[in-house]
């Protein structure tokens, strides 16, 4: 049986290791813990975050035990790494309930019953130390030298307004964090993004100095596009995980339209699926190629969401774009349904309409915004004027269009922004 670091090298996952022979033989030798922070600023995580999670995932399933850190504490402070100007502090109110929407995704990923993995939040901790104790017993074997030195303070000193006193202290608790999970929860390994390095290596050195103990990192790479986009982001924002802000059905096309030199990469990272499998994905070009597509669209929709929603986003799109029946020497590890006679909506976005509002008409350019489908009136009637604007898949030219009963198919209206984005009006009943 693969190295959990051999598995996580290969898919992909790794940039910096800390002492890699003996991180190697740490995580071989018994059931090892370990631990990513997460930044509590938004009740939702992102498709960015999606390489951190997956990590914690495949540790899991090579038998070691995963702790996610909600970073309560920390984010009263606001980590200054990657950042030009200071983050917004945020109240504690807002950090616990952020932190509550973050643990019910990553259940998606991760199996925490049974203690099989832990789900933590620093501020259990980190709000009651006391502030002359902290400097005795953990701030003296600091070297603010070394400190500065780290890419992300030295980003914040050159920029123009400067690193406060308040993020100063921002590696100091991280270190300590990794400091207390070693000694309360045997945790001997921290994890995350390459922004992080300076931040783990500290705590590290804190783990030898306090304990004589050693201690290991592991830095991820930043996940960009081959168009050289930051991973989740769109022109529409953040693709996030929480089904509230992006629809699985939308979810699902994000994957659908990766860029075909990202295909491979993106099976590697974001699915389980086996790499001679998606080795094989490399000489795929057109129709199969797509169905590679689908595939990795069906398995990272399946794992953030469920698979009956995989499924239902899978039927939608094809009864939006058609589909061919995927050939089953293609990822046929893939629980995908492979015959596209199924095809059904019911994971298209959609709003209720009342029938006093649709027998008196609501004009396109207002109702195009109000679902979403434009961010503005003023967009709204631009993209109608473009003739990008459809009810019922017939375009429509005058943003004054008014729609009304008379769209009425079964009791809705389809909607279509461009070639992809759908959204239903459903009669109230």
């Amino acid at each position: 049986m693969k190295n959990v670091l051999d598995i996580l090298r290969e898919r992909g996952f790794i940039e910096q290791t800390t002492h890699d022979q003996e991180l190697r033989s740490y995580l071989e030798d018994g059931e090892r813990t370990c631990y990513i922070g997460f930044d509590p600023t938004a009740s939702s995580l992102h498709v960015g975050s999606l390489v951190p999670i997956m990590s914690l995932a495949h540790m899991q399933r090579h038998g070691h035990r995963p702790i996610a850190l909600v970073g309560g504490g920390t984010g009263l402070i606001g980590d200054p790494s990657g950042k030009t100007e200071m983050r917004q502090l945020l109240t504690a109110d807002i950090i616990e309930e952020n932190a509550r929407g973050i643990q019910q995704q990553l259940s998606q990923f991760i199996d925490f019953s049974e203690e099989k993995a832990l789900m933590l939040n620093n501020a259990d901790w980190l709000t009651k130390l006391r502030y002359i104790p902290l400097l005795r017993d953990i701030g003296r074997h600091f070297s603010v030298n070394r400190m500065i030195k780290a890419e992300s303070y030295r980003m914040r000193l050159e920029s123009e307004e400067g690193l406060n006193f308040i993020e100063f202290n921002y590696m100091v608790l991280q270190a300590y964090d990794f400091l207390k999970l070693f000694e309360d929860f045997d945790c001997g390994l921290q994890m995350g993004g390459s922004d992080q390095w300076g931040n783990i290596v500290q705590g590290i050195e804190l783990i030898r100095r306090v304990r004589q103990k050693p201690a290991f990192g592991i830095t991820f790479p930043l996940i960009t596009t081959s168009s050289g986009i930051k991973m989740g982001k769109t022109h529409a924002g953040a693709v996030w995980l929480d089904p509230e802000r992006t629809s699985p059905y939308d979810y699902y096309q994000f994957w659908v339209n990766t860029d075909d030199r990202d295909v491979t990469r993106f099976l590697a990272l974001f699915t389980f699926l086996p790499m001679e499998e998606i080795a094989a994905v490399e000489t795929l070009q057109g129709a199969d190629l797509n169905s590679a597509k689908a595939v990795l669209a069906f398995e990272a929709t399946a794992l953030a969401h469920g698979l009956k929603e995989a499924v239902k986003a899978r039927e939608s799109a094809l009864r939006m774009f058609g589909g061919r029946d995927i050939p089953g020497d293609i990822l046929p590890s893939s629980t995908i349904i492979r015959n596209s006679a199924s095809q059904g909506t019911d994971s298209v976005p959609s709003s209720v309409v009342r029938p006093e509002e649709i027998e008196q008409g609501i004009p396109a350019f207002r109702i195009f915004n109000q679902v979403g489908l434009a961010d503005s009136g003023g967009a709204a009637r631009r993209l109608i004027s473009q003739g990008g604007a459809y009810v019922n898949d017939i375009r429509i030219d005058a943003a004054d269009y008014m729609i009304t009963a008379d769209h009425l198919q079964a009791g809705e209206i389809l909607l279509r922004a461009g070639k992809k984005r759908y959204h239903k009006l459903i009669l109230e009943r």
